[in-house]
C-alpha cells in the first residue's frame, strides 16, 4: 500500500500506563519533536493511584499519602510542561502491582482496575482519542509491557486493538470519524548493546556502573537483536528527560540509578532513544530508521534528520 507523504502538521501519540512512564520511556524523543513543532499528546491510561512512594525523602509524607491521585496529577502536569507536550487521561484506575506473600500467594487484582476492564471497553476510550487527535504515529509497549506490570500489558493490548480498529468505520460507532494511524512503535528503552556500551563507558571513566548486576544476569533471546528498527537522535533533550522524571517526585529517587551515569557519557556513547516498528501501513523501511515519521513527512521537510 503506497500512501502520499503528508503535508499537514505531524502528530505523535504516546500511550502510557501511569504518570511517570512517559518520562522514563521516550521522553527525550517527545521533547525533541515538540520543540520541532510536532503536536505530541501523552495518553495516560491510569491515574497511578496505587503507586508506591519511591523517593526516600517523601516516604511517610502526610500530604502525599492523603491524596496520592492528586499528587500524581500535579506531577504529571509538571512533567508535561518540562517536555513541552500535551497530556490527557484515559480515565481508568491503577491496578497496582500485586506481590506474593510469604507463602507465594499473589492477591487478586482490585475490582474495577484497568487490567480487569473488558478489552473492548478500554479500547473504545482510546479509539475515541485516536479519532479526535488523529495521530500519524503511536508509541506504546511491547507484548510484555516493557515489564510485566498488569497495567503495562493492558496498555499494549489496548494500543494494538485501537491501532487496528480506529480506521474501521464499522468499529466503535459514535466515537468519531475513522482515522488510521500510519505507524506504531514499541519502546526499546533498555537493550543489551546499549547497556553494554554504557557499562563499558562507566568503567573506563572510573565510575561504578549501575548496569553491571543487570548485565550479569541478562538472559539472551535470539530474536531481541531484530527488535531494534529505529534510533531517534535526541541527546540534546536528555536533560529535559531527566527533569521530567524528577518532576514525578513520589516515584523517583533523585539519587537513584536513573541518574548515576553523567549526561555527557550518555550523550556521547548512546545519543538516541530506540524503538521497534511493530505495525505500519507504509512500505517497509530499508535499514535502521532515524525518525519515527520516516515515510510520513515530506523528504524536503526541514525538520527531517
Amino acid at each position: 500500500m503506497t500512501l502520499p507523504e503528508t503535508t499537514e502538521p505531524l502528530r505523535l501519540m504516546a500511550v502510557h500506563a501511569h504518570p511517570d512512564d512517559e518520562s522514563s520511556k521516550g521522553a527525550a524523543t517527545m521533547a525533541r519533536y515538540a520543540a520541532e513543532g510536532v503536536d505530541v499528546l501523552v495518553v495516560t491510561c491510569t491515574g497511578g493511584e496505587r503507586g508506591d512512594v519511591l523517593n526516600p525523602a517523601l516516604v511517610g509524607d502526610a500530604a502525599v499519602l492523603a491524596d496520592m491521585a492528586a499528587v500524581r496529577r500535579a506531577e504529571m502536569a509538571e512533567a508535561a510542561r518540562v517536555l513541552g507536550v500535551r497530556q490527557t487521561w484515559l480515565g481508568f484506575l491503577d491496578s497496582g502491582l500485586p506481590e506474593a506473600d510469604e507463602d507465594g500467594v499473589v492477591p487478586p487484582l482490585p475490582d474495577g482496575c484497568f487490567a480487569l476492564v473488558p478489552l473492548e471497553e478500554a479500547t473504545e476510550a482510546l479509539v475515541r482519542l485516536v479519532r479526535e487527535f488523529r495521530p500519524h504515529v503511536i508509541t506504546t509497549y511491547d507484548e510484555n509491557g516493557g515489564y510485566p506490570h498488569p497495567d503495562h500489558i493492558r496498555t499494549h493490548e489496548v494500543s494494538m486493538r485501537a491501532f487496528e480498529t480506529a480506521g474501521d468505520p464499522d468499529a466503535f460507532p459514535g466515537t468519531g470519524d475513522p482515522w488510521q494511524p500510519l505507524k506504531l512503535y514499541y519502546h526499546l528503552t533498555f537493550h543489551k548493546p546499549k547497556l553494554m556500551a554504557l557499562d563499558r563507558a562507566c568503567t573506563e571513566a572510573g565510575l561504578d556502573s549501575p548496569y553491571a548486576d543487570w548485565l550479569a544476569t541478562w538472559q539472551d533471546n535470539p530474536e531481541d537483536l531484530a527488535r531494534l528498527t529505529t534510533s531517534v537522535p535526541c541527546a540534546d533533550w536528555f536533560a529535559a528527560r531527566d527533569d521530567a522524571l524528577r518532576a514525578h517526585a513520589t516515584q523517583v529517587d533523585p539519587d537513584g540509578r536513573w541518574f548515576h551515569v553523567p549526561l555527557e557519557i550518555q550523550q556521547r556513547v548512546w545519543p538516541t532513544e530506540d524503538y521497534q516498528l511493530a505495525r505500519s501501513v507504509l512500505p517497509a523501511p530499508v535499514g535502521i530508521e532515524d525518525d519515527l515519521f520516516a515515510g510520513v513527512r515530506p523528504s524536503s521537510d526541514p525538520l527531517s534528520v
